[in-house]
């Protein structure tokens, strides 16, 4: 007897460029839909800020152009702190972080464009301090960043580790999400790259003295054309969760009947 392939959990990336994250009635909508269908989490963008016009090049389109207008709102999903949500949530946060594209966003936040690599690997290690169980306090001294005996609360889940995911294309990200990541999300990559990437990933997980297996892999498809043998495909390329993309619409009931059909096609509600 053929037994069906086991489908990884399945996330949904909001359809930012469409101006409905900032509506309450409508995020709340489309969020409560994707309980009923059995998806696992939902997935927000964010930018601290866009340009009415860049040179930058976004490397996820064919264009260069970022499909979001920069006088559309895009609500920060985070709030004062990511352990903030993590608590109100009950654990339920995953913080996925890159190193950015958009040169012009990065120099507003007053912070050169060519170092933000090795910033977001200070960073990275910085909340990890922050949010440890520290009783006097945490202590940091590196390139970018210093204190000492700093208190941030409130902290993550009590006993839990808030995952902090890489995203990114590049070979710099994958060697990011092996050295300081819970999972990796390769974006805009196939093949032998993405598998290149993957295995770069697990080689420097193990070259830091972490398991190689610990990061998950999230790689992302359409949601009106996923499948279970294209979950399936995904999970051969190593995907341990699915990011789907929701096609560009403001029409909710159209959206539902989407996520409700892409639903049934992985037999996810119960």
């Amino acid at each position: 007897m053929k037994v069906a392939p086991k489908i990884p959990e399945i996330g949904v990336f909001v359809p930012v460029g469409d101006v409905v994250t900032a509506d309450p009635a409508w995020m709340a909508n489309f969020a409560g839909h994707l309980e009923l269908c059995g998806v696992e989490s939902i997935i927000v963008a964010e930018h601290t800020v866009l340009a009415s016009s860049y040179d930058s090049v976004y490397p996820y389109d064919s264009s260069g152009r970022v499909g979001v207008a920069a006088d559309g709102p895009i609500p920060d999903p985070l709030a004062k702190r990511a352990a903030t949500v993590d608590v109100l949530s009950g654990g339920r946060l995953r913080l996925c972080v890159g190193a950015g594209w958009l040169k012009e966003e990065v120099e507003a936040c007053g912070v050169e464009f060519d170092n933000r690599g090795r910033r977001a690997d200070e960073q990275i290690t910085v909340l990890r301090a922050l949010w440890d169980d520290q009783p006097q306090g945490a202590s940091y001294h590196g390139n970018f960043f210093n204190f000492d005996k700093a208190m941030s609360y409130p902290k993550q889940i009590a006993g839990e580790r808030l995952p902090i995911h890489i995203g990114g294309h590049s070979r710099t990200a994958a060697r990011r999400a092996g050295r300081f990541g819970d999972g990796f999300r390769p974006l805009g990559v196939s093949g032998p790259q993405l598998a290149s990437l993957i295995t770069l990933m697990r080689a420097e997980a193990s070259t830091a003295g972490r398991d190689p297996a610990a990061p998950e892999v999230l790689l992302g498809h359409l949601v009106t054309k996923i499948d279970a043998e294209r979950a399936a495909g995904l999970v051969d390329q190593g995907a341990d969760r699915i990011v789907l993309a929701v096609p560009p619409t403001s029409d909710i009931e159209q959206a539902k009947d989407i996520l409700s059909a892409c639903a049934q096609r992985l037999s996810l509600a119960s």
